[in-house]
């Protein structure tokens, strides 16, 4: 018999991560979470990660693993999903994945190709290309307009990657990924179940959110991590912690704190029900007691 797993959908603070604590328990299951804060250890309350008593004894797969100055990619999503689908299997559960990031999910249901090794040599080369930004832009742009047209000037972190591929395989990038198509990471079927929630609902429980990251003591998190990491990573530049560092510059006062998280995080929500009902093919979609009769009952 086939594993059961399933996908749960929907914007932030609409009620995916209880949704998926209740399922979890009623069939049994293990949970892979796709939220990116999450994945860092120490980033507790601004990432809004469920505690161990929210957890209620789950396994949860996808939580505390990084440090909040550590790098990631999605081929530490395939990872993480490829452990938590052979542990499930292995223990006979179902395992359900709740997408807080929905990219992260198009990729797993889409695949990525394999990249090549890429020797000294290539990387030497890359870096002297990199001295000048923009030049390796246009050159790559030249050669590969259809690949390079979605990649900003600026960006030196995927202009790298092109280059890299160029200077070991002597392809472009567009070539390369046509020779080598992507492999779907996801083991079988994956039914998707979106959580839909009216937009007034949805802005009244991120104000009410965040208001009790506030009185758990998020400021003191952020102003911990200041301390550790400095401000540099990019997990000190997530929601709630962008804003919480402008109030401890004086930027902001406690009142309109709250408020910039608010509209920030209801502008993050607006664009992942955006992406999710672009990008997606939902099997199932309601509030999360609907969904929860369609998938036990």
């Amino acid at each position: 018999m086939q594993m059961k797993q399933f996908a749960l959908i929907g914007p932030t603070a609409s009620g995916k991560t209880a949704l998926a604590v209740m399922l979890a328990k009623k069939l049994d299951a293990m949970i892979l979470s796709l939220d990116s804060l999450s994945l860092y250890k120490e980033i507790d309350i601004a990432s809004a990660k469920p505690t161990m008593e929210e957890r209620e004894g789950i396994l949860h797969f996808g939580m505390d693993i990084l440090s909040p100055d550590a790098p990631f990619d999605v081929t530490t999503y395939m990872t993480l999903y490829q452990e938590a689908f052979s542990h499930a299997q292995k223990a006979g559960k179902a395992l359900i994945i709740v997408g807080g990031t929905g990219f992260y999910l198009k990729m797993l249901l889409g695949g990525i190709s394999d990249l090549p090794a890429i020797s000294s040599q290539s990387r030497a080369k890359s870096s002297q290309a990199l001295q000048n930004l923009a030049e390796s832009h246009a050159m790559l742009m030249a050669l590969d307009p259809n690949y390079m047209r979605h990649i900003k000037s600026a960006d030196r972190y995927r202009i790298e990657k092109a280059l890299d591929i160029y200077f070991e395989t002597g392809l472009t990038p567009s070539a390369y990924f046509a020779q080598h198509p992507p492999k779907p990471v996801i083991q079988g079927a994956l039914p998707l179940y979106q959580i839909t929630i009216e937009r007034a609902l949805l802005r009244e429980r991120i104000a009410t959110r965040t208001h009790s990251m506030i009185k758990a003591g998020l400021i003191d998190e952020v102003c911990m991590l200041e301390h550790s990491y400095g401000r540099t990573p990019n997990s000190m530049k997530a929601i709630g912690i962008k804003e919480t560092l402008a109030y401890l510059d004086g930027i902001y006062n406690k009142g309109t704190l709250a408020e910039q998280i608010t509209t920030h995080t209801a502008q993050l929500a607006k664009r992942q029900t955006t992406f999710s009902n672009s990008q997606f093919d939902v099997t199932f979609s309601g509030s999360t007691e609907e969904i929860y009769r369609q998938i036990c009952c």
